[in-house]
This record gives C-alpha cells, sequence and structure tokens, in this order.
C-alpha cells in the first residue's frame, strides 16, 4: 500500500490540536528513558513487513512507527487519547517482531507497556469487558482457581455434554470472547491436576550432577499442560539437575503487565524473586528454568520492571541472569543426545516471545536436530504471530482469527500433520483454530518431542 497519499491522512486525521484543559488532563506521563524510546525511532518503515497487524490491514496507525507516532503525540499533549486513538494501541499484540527488524534498536515493548499503563487509569469497561477482566485478572494468575473453574468443563467433556452445549445453537449466545475461551480449552486433560513434587534428583546416565534448578511451572501451563511441565522435569534430571518447584512461586505477572497493570505486575515479580533467591530466605539455584515462551520474557524482564525500586533493582537483575528457557539450558548443560528415533515429519513454529523478546531460536531447533528419524520443514513466516498474544486472542478474537489463519495456511503448504511450538498460547491458538478450519493437525511443544526420544514414551 502506498504510504505517500494515503496513509499520513489516517495519523494525521488522528492527531488533533486539544484544548489546553484537554491537554494538561491527557498528557501521558512517561519517564525519561521510556520516553527515549520515541525519539529512537527513524520511522524507515523497515518494522512494517515484519507487524503482524500492519501487515494484515495495511493502516499505517497500527503500525510500529504508527503507533509510536501516536504515543510521543500523547506523551507530548498534542492529541487526546480519543477512542480511535486507543484502538490503534490496543490491537498492537506486543509481540516485539518489530524490536528484531529494527536497525536502531528501539525497544518498543517497554513504550507500549508504558504508555498502556497510563491509559489504563482512564478505562470504564462494559459488562462482558468486566467479565473477561475477571478471568484474566483474578482466575487465570491462580492455579487453584483455574483448576475449579475448568474442572466442570473437563467434566463434561468426558461425559460428552461439552460438544452438545458448544457445538449446538448454544454457542451463539456467547460473546466472541468468551466463545473463543471456550474453543481455546484443550479437550484432552485431567479432572483435576497433581501438584509437582517440590524436589526432583538428577538423574542423568552418567551420574555427573550440574547443578539445581528452580523449576516455574507457570498459570495455565500447570493447569492445561502439566503433562509438559513433567516432560521438562524429567529432561532437567536427565541433564544432570536437580529440580526445585518452590509452592510458592506465583504468576510471572505478564498478563497485568500487557493489559497495564503495572503494580500487580510488579507485585508478582517481587513475590517470584523472594521465592528463587536466596537474600530473603529463598530457595538456592543455578538458574530458573521455564517452558513458556510468554513467561519467559516476563521473568527476563524483571529487571526493567523493577529497575526503579531500590530494594529490588539489583536482586532482579540478579534474577534475570539465572533465567532459561528449557531449550537453552539442555543447549547449554550438552545433554546427551536421545536414542530413540521418531520417524515423522513436523515443523516449527517460532513463539514470539521466545524468537523477539528472548531472542531464542536456534536452541529449539538443536534439540530437534537431535532427534533421530525427526526432519523438521522450514515453517514460511514461522516468526509471525499467531494471534494468540496471551490473552489478545481473546481481546482481539477478529484480528486473532486472520492472523491464526494465515500461520494454518502455511502449516498446510508444508504438508506436515504435526507443528512444534514452545509456548501454550501459540499451541491452544494453533490447535484450537485448525480444528475449526477442519485441518488435521497435532501442536506439540518442542519438549514433548525430546520426551519421547529420550524415553520412548
Amino acid at each position: 500500500m502506498s504510504e505517500t497519499a494515503t496513509e499520513p491522512r489516517v495519523i494525521s486525521a488522528l492527531v488533533e490540536a486539544p484544548s489546553a484543559a484537554a491537554r494538561a488532563s491527557a498528557t501521558l506521563h512517561l519517564d525519561h528513558p521510556t520516553y527515549d524510546r520515541s525519539l529512537d525511532c527513524v520511522h524507515c518503515g523497515l518494522c512494517l513487513p515484519a507487524c503482524p497487524t500492519y501487515t494484515q490491514n495495511g493502516r499505517e496507525a497500527d503500525s510500529p512507527r504508527g503507533r509510536i507516532y501516536l504515543m510521543k503525540g500523547l506523551a507530548d499533549g498534542k492529541i487526546e487519547p480519543t477512542a480511535s486513538v486507543v484502538e490503534h494501541l490496543d490491537l498492537c499484540l506486543d509481540c516485539r517482531a518489530c524490536e528484531t527488524a529494527c536497525p536502531s534498536g528501539v525497544v518498543y515493548h517497554e513504550l507500549i507497556e508504558e504508555t498502556r499503563a497510563q491509559l489504563d487509569r482512564d478505562r470504564q469497561p462494559g459488562i462482558v469487558d468486566r467479565l473477561v477482566n475477571a478471568m484474566f485478572f483474578h482466575v487465570f494468575p491462580h492455579p487453584r482457581r483455574l483448576k475449579l473453574a475448568v474442572a466442570p468443563v473437563r467434566l463434561m467433556q468426558k461425559i460428552g455434554l461439552w460438544r452438545v452445549l458448544t457445538q449446538g445453537p448454544w454457542r451463539r449466545l456467547l460473546p466472541a470472547q468468551l466463545e473463543k475461551m471456550q474453543q481455546m480449552l484443550p479437550t484432552e486433560g485431567a479432572l483435576w491436576e497433581s501438584t509437582l513434587d517440590e524436589i526432583y534428583p538428577a538423574d542423568a546416565p552418567d551420574g555427573v550432577k550440574k547443578g539445581t534448578v528452580g523449576f516455574f511451572a507457570g498459570c495455565v501451563g500447570s493447569v492445561m499442560f502439566q503433562h509438559v511441565n513433567r516432560q521438562t522435569i524429567a529432561l532437567l534430571q536427565r541433564a544432570g539437575c536437580d529440580v526445585v518447584v518452590p509452592r510458592t512461586q506465583q504468576c510471572c505477572g505478564a498478563i497485568h503487565h500487557h493489559a497495564g497493570r503495572v503494580a500487580s505486575a510488579e507485585m508478582f515479580a517481587k513475590l517470584n524473586i523472594d521465592v528463587f533467591t536466596p537474600a530473603s530466605g529463598g530457595t538456592e539455584v543455578d538458574w530458573i528454568v521455564n517452558n513458556i515462551a510468554g513467561c519467559g520474557a516476563m521473568l527476563k524482564d524483571f529487571a526493567h520492571l523493577l529497575r526503579h525500586d531500590p530494594k529490588y533493582a539489583d536482586r532482579a537483575a540478579e534474577f534475570n541472569r539465572r533465567v532459561r528457557d528449557i531449550s537453552e539450558l539442555l543447549v547449554e548443560l550438552d545433554m546427551a543426545p536421545p536414542t530413540n528415533p521418531i520417524e515423522q515429519t513436523v515443523t516449527y513454529h517460532d513463539a514470539c516471545h521466545l524468537a523477539h523478546a528472548q531472542k531464542v531460536t536456534d536452541p529449539p531447533r538443536r534439540l530437534l536436530a537431535s532427534i533421530p528419524g525427526l526432519t523438521v520443514i522450514p515453517l514460511p513466516e514461522s516468526d509471525m504471530c499467531c494471534g494468540a498474544a496471551g490473552t489478545y486472542n481473546l481481546a482481539h478474537p477478529k484480528m486473532a482469527r486472520d492472523l491464526a489463519e494465515r500461520k494454518i495456511g502455511h502449516i498446510q503448504k508444508t504438508g506436515v500433520r504435526r507443528c512444534v511450538t514452545a509456548n501454550v498460547g501459540c499451541a491452544m491458538q494453533i490447535q484450537s483454530e485448525a480444528e475449526r478450519m477442519g485441518v488435521d493437525l497435532e501442536v506439540s511443544h518442542p519438549v514433548t518431542l525430546l520426551h519421547e526420544a529420550c524415553f520412548g514414551q
């Protein structure tokens, strides 16, 4: 799409000089380092092909540089946070693909997250939004509450009632967000997932212990994908690590942070730092490991989140230095290669918060390449967002669905029937949308394939 004729009007139409009173109330109070992020952008446009929303709708205001223009205007008091402006900022997936593409090193996510935090103060959600927010902020981050919420659904799944309710005319009564929520729920799983043990001793074939891992289980992961957590622990044991799973660990805070609820995110960060670091009696560990891309990106962002806190700033930086994705640590430890062949052909989807936020792209591929018999077909646009983006697919189901269809179309072109990805959100999004589209596809975590190749099950 030409930017010279159409796109400047999209932005300029939003930039209306407000009155002095409106300017005083609308101005965002961004701290200097965050505001400087907007000054780093030279508006070169190299981020445009990497941005999922821009590539879908071609709107400059839905591109990274367009949003930076809007955010800077808000911070300078030149424009007001109108519904249109806020909509363009909310439509951002915060996938951070623009950061990978940016030659100027703009740390875009800090700018969008700080801006959302400022805008969140004046939001007045409707009834459906309040219900969805209650799930987001008061159920999802608490595994026991999530188990209680999921248990009736699991029971209906097992007796066959769930399909009747969700495939019949009743589904039309659900708002789009709630319909998407029920659609994403995995159809397999225990009625009540058992809690992980607190200690798992190393069990390396050569008997050499390499260190102690603090395992971060995740909220949704520990309820929907506990089998992947158990497989992860088994691989860590095989790699020569004692694994400690603190019962007092909390949500990473990503859901809150991405929604602009910074105070809650900071609270969760401090609680986890207290649990996983020894300064306050926490567990002494060499590494803090997780298998969920979104959680891992948030854990690695604690130092930035608490940069102004005199008590936690240094401890958060130390916490960050210990955080690893499971694929990073298994490669770092040079785990003994698996011996059981898996005669399959698969493709690999890069989760945004693993590839763009954590810059981890090679380790998962190296682990998959170590599996005898496994063939990995490259996926076109492998690092383009699938539309999951945490809770984005519930808040913006239309854009999320469009991106999922684009992703699944690329997967179909590879000819495979199994897609591998290292994030529970991506797994639920791609799997559920494939089922909706009638596409025969199985979505698995790299850990699942590696576990099968190592243990034969």
